[in-house]
């Protein structure tokens, strides 16, 4: 136990950073986001999906819109709905998502009332018609008129600009003061927009349609209970619910007596029915969490058009409970939801109303701050001082163990208790406990795998090492195939070099050129292979994937190349021969893999590449130059600049093949470099058209510009003697090498 207290103690502190975020002694945003998703998953996967016939919606729809033109309609048009509604088709209530804020001056009556005071103020007969005409021209008084003795519940809002302050608000459910011993968390606001004053005293009832919008934008609650000036408002799925069951009293649910200043003990709301209740479960904001009964479409929708126009059945809409609201995209009043990114605001209150009647709201009372905190300090105690002593793989199970057992006992309070428990911090709880006992097992075994590398990394790269340790299975016997780039560098002339120096001075100088070429290949990311005698065996694009490979490589040649140039004043002063190499590069498709017997297994490539790239090295000093690469190593490689050499068929292969000579990168190589090339490329033209003449002028014109060349000379001597020996009309230009 004490090798482990360390680790524990990590565990505890972790434990403990998760209770004080659930004890909201402090909000870590991480963990209320996963909470929030969590929640809307158990809200998706538990959906009932039944629609509630007892509740319509009347859509302010687009076909509306077209019948009978743009929102906000003459109030005239909406009593007559009103007697449309309750006359013929005999609906229980009526609720308005919309706000009657603005006086209705459509009839024309105001422009009527001006003519009459003005211009026709001594036209009898135009005073007595407008007198007539006139309270069937105040569609606002004709609308409140059609209000009254009748179930229909209006909507408002409230905002937060104290100064924003419109309309007329209904009689607060809880007047002012009735709270004043207990700290509850209402919602408190500063201004308000709501319905004419006429309106609203016409009107049985009145109810705000604010939603509490989350941090991420998504509605998934609505204050049941608001306060604003110390007096408390109801929400509009409530004014409807009530006006419903004939304004059942509203009574505040305590869990305590009040005497713990701390806890406000508000957790439900009750509406008395007759020796029944109703009651509505809220959380520490007085908010009811949505019970969605599931997407856009969970209520029937009727166009209010139909109904103005009375196409719809009677059946359909009496007796039930009416919500007049639009999901017009031009009039906004969508919202984002758990169950629907696009979600029309007047079907939240109906969900509401729904729940509220069928007593299917999920709770999330203030206690289940209590609950989590017992929850993660039994769980997280507990997984703190087992984990450290388990295995990697008894840690996995029993982590798996404890997510499965939260997540299960959470979906069973969530579905049969109806309690809304969170469950994102008890969950990333296990999941660091978990991270944090196997990340302190990994640095152990990090700490044996640093070993192994320093060990073996002077025989094999590192990234062997790694790769070996981290994921054999994917280093397997078998072989991986995958296109490569591999090189070949050798000494030229290495057996007149041995002959002249004795062994002790042979390897010195070995170590002293094959040292810093190793430390180029890696440099450049390559791996390797082997080193043959005088000969270097690398390969770039395993073992770890390499987008670059035939770049790095080209660059590690060229760099070989100088490098070794710059150890000849240090060979001389030693008293050693000047060295030179030859370096072969060659792209293609190769098997890489740990190859070999029972006995002794190394990690190489094989493959047609793998030899064409050995051949190119071996024909380096056919031509005088220290590097050449093959065609597809060219191609994949465009940002250098290149000699071609020539087009070859070298021995074991039968399809000729075209190598080149990179100079350097474009746009670095000098413009008599690049005229010189330009000038030979035109020599293999003519060489190819058997054109012998042009091509011998181009030759000495080439000679002279660079007379210790070794490839014009080669040339040259191939123009003379094919001058004299025709190759014949059916000739390639391929020029065919007989040895290695």
């Amino acid at each position: 136990m004490k090798k482990h207290a360390l680790l524990i103690i990590a565990g505890l502190v972790c434990v403990c950073l998760f209770i004080g975020n659930a004890a909201k002694l402090y909000q870590l945003g991480f963990i209320e986001f996963v909470e929030a998703k969590l929640y809307d998953t158990r809200m998706r996967l538990t959906l009932p999906n039944k629609i509630d016939d007892n509740i319509v919606i009347l859509d302010i729809d687009e076909k509306s819109l077209k019948e009978e033109g743009r929102w906000p309609w003459g109030r005239d048009k909406l009593a007559l709905l009103m007697d449309k509604l309750f006359d013929k088709y005999g609906v229980a209530v009526v609720g308005f998502d919309v706000v009657f804020a603005e006086k209705d001056n459509s009839s024309g009556l105001k422009v009527l009332q001006d003519l009459a005071r003005n211009q026709l103020r001594d036209v009898s007969q135009f005073q007595s018609v407008l007198k007539q005409i006139s309270p069937g021209l105040k569609y606002d008084n004709l609308f409140a008129d059609k209000l009254k003795q009748r179930n229909v519940v209006l909507g408002y809002y409230f905002n937060e600009a104290e100064k924003n302050i419109s309309g007329a608000l209904p009689s607060p459910v809880f007047a002012a003061g009735s709270f004043k011993d207990r700290p509850i968390n209402f919602f408190r606001w500063a201004g308000y927009g709501a319905n004419l004053p006429e309106l609203q005293s016409a009107a049985i009832s009145a109810g705000h349609f604010n939603p509490t919008v989350d941090f991420d934008g998504v509605v998934r609650r609505v204050p049941m209970v608001v306060e604003y000036d110390g007096a408390y408002y109801e929400s509009l799925s409530l004014a409807v619910v009530r006006t419903l069951l004939g304004f059942p009293k509203l009574e505040p649910g305590y869990a305590t007596d009040g005497n713990d200043k701390d806890y406000a003990g508000l957790e439900w709301l009750s509406l008395d029915i007759g020796g029944d209740s109703l009651r509505i479960p809220v959380d520490d904001n007085v908010s009811t969490l949505v019970p969605y009964r599931g997407g856009r479409g969970a209520f029937k929708y009727i166009s209010l058009a139909d109904v103005l126009k009375e196409r719809v059945p009677v059946e359909a809409l009496q007796n039930k409970i009416i919500l007049v609201g639009t999901t017009a995209p031009g009039l906004l009043d969508l919202r984002s939801t758990p169950v629907d990114e696009v979600y029309p605001g007047v079907e939240i209150h109906a969900n509401m109303i729904s729940g509220i009647l069928n007593q299917s709201i999920k709770s999330s009372p203030p206690y289940v701050i209590g609950l989590e905190v017992l929850l993660l300090l039994v769980v997280g105690g507990a997984l703190s001082f087992l984990l450290p002593l388990l295995t990697p793989i008894q840690v996995t199970l029993v982590a798996f163990a404890a997510l499965l057992l939260t997540v299960v006992g959470n979906g069973l309070l969530w579905q049969y208790g109806n309690l809304a428990v969170p469950l994102g911090g008890g969950l990333m709880m296990i999941l660091v406990l978990f991270a944090l006992n196997m990340s302190y097992g990994y640095f152990f075994v990090s700490r044996t795998k640093r070993q192994i590398t320093d060990l073996f990394g002077q025989y094999v790269p590192k990234e062997v090492v790694g790769e070996l340790s981290e994921r054999p299975q994917q280093v397997s016997m078998e072989g991986d195939s995958r296109e490569m780039t591999i090189l070949f560098s050798d000494v030229r002339s290495f057996t007149t070099i041995s002959e002249g120096l004795d062994p002790k001075e042979l390897s010195l100088l070995m170590n002293e050129f094959l040292t810093p070429l190793s430390r180029i290949v890696y440099k450049h990311r390559g791996t390797i292979d082997k080193y043959m005698g005088d000969c270097i065996m690398a390969f770039w694009g395993a073992p770890l994937p390499e987008a670059r490979h035939a770049y790095n490589s080209i660059v590690a040649g060229l760099e070989m190349l100088k490098t070794l140039e710059e150890l000849q004043p240090h060979f001389k002063e030693r008293g050693w021969p000047p060295i030179h190499i030859g370096v072969g590069i060659n792209t293609g498709r190769v098997s890489v893999g740990n190859m070999g017997s029972e006995v002794r297994v190394a990690y190489t490539v094989m493959g047609d590449a793998v030899n064409l790239a050995s051949r190119l090295e071996g024909i380096t000093k056919e031509y005088g130059v220290g590097i050449v690469v093959g065609e597809n190593t060219k191609d994949a490689v465009p940002e250098f600049v290149y000699r071609e050499l020539d087009l070859v068929r070298v021995k074991g292969k039968e399809k000729p093949v075209a190598i080149f000579e990179p100079i350097g990168l474009s746009g670095q190589v000098a413009e008599a470099v690049l005229e010189e090339l330009k000038l030979f490329q035109q020599v293999l033209q003519s060489y190819r058209k058997q054109d012998w003449d042009q091509a011998e002028s181009l030759l000495l014109n080439l000679q002279k510009i660079s007379p210790q060349a070794k490839l014009y000379q080669v040339y040259a001597e191939r123009v003379a003697y094919f001058r004299d020996n025709s190759p014949g009309v059916d000739w390639d230009g391929v020029f065919v090498f007989k040895t290695k």
